[in-house]
């Protein structure tokens, strides 16, 4: 009896570390949901797939020619470069053409969206670089439209690796959308033909926005590997990888460029002028995302930029006309909290980024897509959400270099679903609550190759930089190749599920790019997405919600120039819109010039109104082409509004 006692004493610490790591496990443990209360959520949604049409005589590849010190990794460097984006190229006042890079062929493709029943408007067709020097060592990574020129039609910004980006403006006498119909010019200006020898940077990411308040669109690049000969499979020098995992500051430089002239015509011209305003670790990540938009109510944007090896970046905009300025914003670690989980001090793997009100406070929150593979390399995606809703406190804040927003990805099911890219924050079902739609997977092979990347995540730093110390990544290896698209909804119990699944979008293919607009006027926005390797899908919206949105087109109030070629009107990019319902709820957006990874939305400002079926009141905040900041509030009916802002917003 006594030893049994002694026995029973001697298990007492095991016993209860036992019961405490069973109790533990059941306190922390994420609550569920059941596959019927998913079924009822989804049953809000419908899509259709549709094939997009893509213009035939190509040679396929399925891998990318390499420099010779990543051909073990050949695959690794071949992840990237699908993208899409959405808008009204045609000025037929719908967002239904598309501008899709497909890898296999490295070309840039126009193509009109996929309409049922009907002839297609026009043929796909791939950009071409006219008369620019070119070489077969480049190719492009994303597609930005946006009017670059300020004639009102919507050209194209093609940002590149291994090349200077290329704007392809549209042209005045274009008789329509073809290959004749927009005339290609240099960012960066260089020589005007034969072989290209000019800077070759490595850019993964773009986008558009005001950021000195002059009036006119800016464009910031986010550039990935340092500039080198990353696609030239004849060199064996002159490239390097990250320097770390955690604090790779040895990547492409980041710019901005200013707008500073255009003309419009037959012979479209733009002129812009390079700035680099950012300290040396803040410009030398390995940019994959990038997102501006304005927070605190001075339509000056800030931008987040989203690095791979590091520290994401979230700029706090001080700039004036002509003279850029941002501060670095960072998050107060508690005691309690990975110091990862914070605005810009994170070590994860940024790779796509939005805004949108989450929390439905008016104050814009941040979705940042990492890695998270269980059993792979488990961090955690961020859903930064505001913990502020007065815009003075908030740039209060700002000044002192802290951030109002905390990540909360967790408690709202967010955080965990693969190895993701890009994301997009919108309404699909017009329920006012914004889904968030995520890309996710890397490369599709048959050798599990998850076990050579652990190794990899936790060597030495000072092996990173040298591409010899990395495991072979090559064709026929998988690394998250069986993950899909994530389609999350919010539930009943205040929280968000995969809906995926249940809506017939879990195809086990990585995706990359994810575009949306309203393609039809209906109201319900569709959505493109890009795949890596594989052809791209549209999926058009036909739920039976009911619900009603309101919608606004807001370009500036210039007529389009002289010509045959119709425009859609420049949009007013960073323009913000809250609008006021019947019932009191206030919802707020923006014209987006080009939120995420490799996808970009159309620049319709829309809300979902669940089933309020009143007039809303919207304000309407925008900068004229003077820079001077305008508001205005206006009575809006459910469904669609052209408006022309200038000094005054009128609708057209």
């Amino acid at each position: 009896m006594t030893s049994t006692a002694s026995w029973l004493r001697r298990q007492l610490p095991g016993v209860m570390a036992l019961v405490l790591v069973a109790a533990t496990f059941l306190v922390a443990r994420l609550p569920e949901v059941s596959a019927e209360e998913k079924q009822q959520v989804a049953a809000q949604f419908g899509f259709t797939p549709e094939s997009i049409a893509l213009p035939g005589g190509y040679t396929h590849q399925s891998i990318r020619q390499v420099n010779q010190r990543y051909a073990h990794i050949n695959a690794w460097i071949s992840s990237v470069g699908s993208a899409v984006a959405l808008n009204d190229l045609d000025g037929d006042g719908l967002s239904n053409d598309l501008c899709y890079v497909d890898v296999r062929i490295d070309q840039v493709i126009v193509t009109p969206a996929p309409e049922s029943g009907k002839a297609a408007r026009y043929e796909p067709f791939a950009l071409s670089s006219g008369s620019l020097p070119v070489n077969d060592v480049m190719a492009p990574m994303g597609c930005v439209p946006g009017d670059f020129n300020e004639d009102g039609r919507i050209d194209l910004l093609i940002y590149m690796w291994g090349r200077t980006p290329i704007l392809h403006l549209a042209k005045a006498d274009a008789t329509g959308l073809n290959d004749d119909a927009y005339l290609a010019t240099e960012l960066v200006p260089g020589k005007s033909s034969g072989t290209y020898d000019g800077p070759q940077w490595n850019a993964n990411s773009a986008t558009v926005a005001d950021f000195d308040g002059d009036g006119h669109d800016d464009i910031f690049i986010g550039n990935y590997f340092p500039e080198g000969p990353v696609l030239d499979p004849s060199k064996s020098t002159g490239v390097e990888m990250n320097h770390s995992m955690s604090q790779g500051f040895n990547g492409g430089e980041d710019y901005i460029f200013l707008w500073k002239g255009g003309t419009a015509g037959d012979e479209p011209s733009t002129e812009w002028e390079k700035v680099d305003p950012f300290e040396k670790d803040v410009s030398k990540g390995w940019a994959l995302a990038s997102s501006a938009n304005d927070v605190n109510g001075d339509l000056l944007p800030e931008l987040y930029v989203g690095n791979d090896f590091g520290p994401d970046r979230f700029l706090f905009n001080q700039s004036t006309p002509g003279n850029l300025k941002f501060e670095v914003v960072e998050g107060s670690k508690g005691p309690m909290e990975p110091k990862s989980k914070n605005v810009g001090i994170d070590s994860f793997k940024g790779m796509g980024v939005d805004f949108g009100d989450l929390n439905g406070d008016q104050v814009y929150d941040m979705y940042v897509s990492n890695i998270t593979t269980s059993f792979g390399i488990e961090e955690s995606h961020f859903a930064f959400m505001s913990t502020e809703n007065n815009l003075s406190r908030i740039t209060s804040s700002l000044e002192d270099g802290e951030a109002v927003w905390e990540d909360e990805s967790a408690p709202l099911q967010l955080a965990w679903s693969g190895w993701g890219w890009d994301v997009k924050i919108a309404d699909l079902d017009n329920n006012s609550e914004s889904e968030v739609l995520q890309a996710t997977g890397f490369v599709k092979g048959d050798v599990n190759r998850w076990p050579q990347l652990q190794e990899l995540a936790t060597a030495n730093d000072a092996l990173l930089d040298n591409p010899v110390w990395w495991p072979i990544v090559g064709p026929g290896d998988d690394v998250g190749g069986n993950q899909h698209f994530h389609f999350f909804a919010k539930n009943q119990r205040d929280f968000y599920s995969d809906l995926s699944p249940q809506l017939g979008m879990a195809a086990q293919i990585p995706t990359r790019g994810i575009a949306t607009g309203d393609i039809d006027g209906d109201g319900r926005l569709d959505m493109a997405i890009s795949r890596q390797w594989s052809d791209p899908i549209f999926y058009r919206n036909t739920g039976g919600s009911g619900n009603g949105f309101v919608g606004l087109r807001l370009t500036r109030d210039e007529a389009v120039s002289d010509g045959s070629f119709a425009g859609a009107g420049s949009p007013v990019v960073g323009a913000q819109v809250t609008i006021t319902t019947a019932s009191g709820k206030k919802f707020v957006n923006r014209v987006d010039g080009g939120s995420g990874h490799s996808g970009k939305r159309s620049h319709e400002v829309h809300f979902g109104l669940g089933s309020e079926d009143r007039a809303v009141q919207a304000h309407i905040k925008w900068r004229d082409r003077d820079g001077e900041i305008h508001e205005q509030d206006m009575t809006l009916n459910p469904g669609w509004h052209d408006i022309q802002l200038g000094d005054q917003a009128k609708e057209k």
